[in-house]
């Protein structure tokens, strides 16, 4: 069929052959068209009669075009097809940059959470490079999800996220920074300020609920954190030999510290004697999992012993105590943020900060013991903003 013959049409300057049909049996045309441009001659195929949709009509059309140069041929337009899908290949996107994240950051402890969100929430961006994203688009995406309901601290992590690739990316060499007149993050403001606080009431009962627990060892893992502060990653991945108990001090390995920093924090009684009663096992956590690593699943005694203890329903079953633990110590007037920052391991005095207002409380009652030093309406008088004998 290669070989057929060369049939004239109407139209001049258009002809076919008949081959076999690639879309069914039997034959079919195929269109070519000659012209002469530039002093030279040209003869091209157009398309198939049936592959194609072709007829002699549309090859004719496509044939003035050609000679008037408002159409590719069908040689340029596959080379440039493959191109651009060349080019596609080579597009350093946001997704692409996700990809080389996930194999470098493998070991990093919020990659979970980072997958679940790219997943979740910024699929939207994944096929555009950096320099492809507009301030309009993170506009646009901020209030999507705001009309969705979604929380500002939520929306916030998302933008985080995203700006973090892009910033990584770059250090990478894998993509130049974007014009900083055309992309800008605009984060939601958020009141993170949340410092839960137990009365002695509260602490008792929440002690108690814990006590009617069956697994006794994984209780410890709260009470810990209750009269340690310690964050939970620390405590999931705390091992027996993290814990000095001749010196009373409990290391927080920089592996799995939050900070990637090894910290060191007294071992008070309270935590010494929690940690004494724990069994222990030849198993190297004090909270092991069932793989022999350490536990992943609390939310089911942490939502229990919460509902027990007849807790707020804002109160965070875990993170809260840390709260506690502290606001509970700022207050006594016994603590200064300092102290308390380097029990927190916080890196900076800015999230301690948040306590502050506690010990200005505990100031303004220490202030108040002058109220029974001084009998003021018996020995002192005043009168006209003086004070006199």
């Amino acid at each position: 069929m290669a070989g057929s013959k060369r049939e004239a049409t109407k139209y001049p300057g258009v002809f076919y052959r008949e081959v076999k049909r690639i879309t069914g049996n039997g034959t079919e045309k195929v269109f070519y068209i000659v012209f002469k441009k530039d002093g030279k001659v040209f003869e091209e195929k157009v398309g198939r009669q049936y592959a194609d949709d072709m007829s002699a009509a549309k090859a004719s059309s496509i044939r003035a075009e050609r000679i008037e140069g408002k159409r590719a041929s069908r040689k340029e337009i596959r080379k440039a097809a493959e191109a651009a899908k060349e080019a596609a290949k080579n597009k350093v996107t946001i997704g692409k940059i996700w990809e080389e994240y996930q194999i470098i950051r493998a070991t990093k402890k919020s990659l979970i959470t980072d997958k679940y969100n790219f997943k979740n929430h910024l699929l939207e961006f994944a096929d555009k490079t950096p320099d492809e994203i507009f301030t309009i688009d993170i506009q646009r995406f901020r209030s999507r999800l705001e009309h969705e309901g979604l929380k500002p601290a939520s929306i916030k992590h998302y933008i985080v996220l995203l700006r973090m690739l892009i910033n990584w990316g770059i250090k990478q060499g894998m993509c130049p920074m974007p014009d900083p007149s055309k992309l800008h993050f605009d984060f939601p403001k958020i009141d993170n300020e949340k410092t839960e606080m137990l009365t002695e009431e509260q602490i008792s009962a929440y002690f108690t609920a814990l006590d009617k627990e069956k697994d006794q060892n994984l209780a410890s893992l709260f009470r810990l954190a209750l009269v340690t502060g310690m964050r939970k990653s620390a405590l999931l991945n705390l091992q027996w030999n993290d814990c000095d108990f001749t010196n009373r001090i409990i290391i927080l390995r920089g592996e799995v510290a939050k900070k990637g920093k090894t910290e060191r924090i007294p071992m008070n009684d309270a935590a010494f004697t929690i940690l004494q009663h724990i069994e222990k096992t030849d198993n190297p956590y004090i909270f092991p999992g069932k793989n022999g690593g350490p536990r992943k699943e609390l939310r089911r005694m942490a939502q229990r012993v919460k509902r027990e203890a007849g807790l707020p329903e804002d109160f965070r079953p875990l993170h809260g105590l840390r709260h506690a633990f502290a606001s509970h110590l700022i207050s006594t007037g016994k603590v200064s943020l300092y102290e308390l920052q380097k029990l927190l391991t916080h890196s900076s005095t800015k999230m301690t900060q948040r306590y502050a207002h506690l010990a200005d409380e505990a100031l303004r009652k220490a202030s108040e013991i002058a109220d029974g030093m001084f009998e003021l309406n018996k020995n002192v008088r005043i009168k006209n903003n003086i004070v006199s004998d």
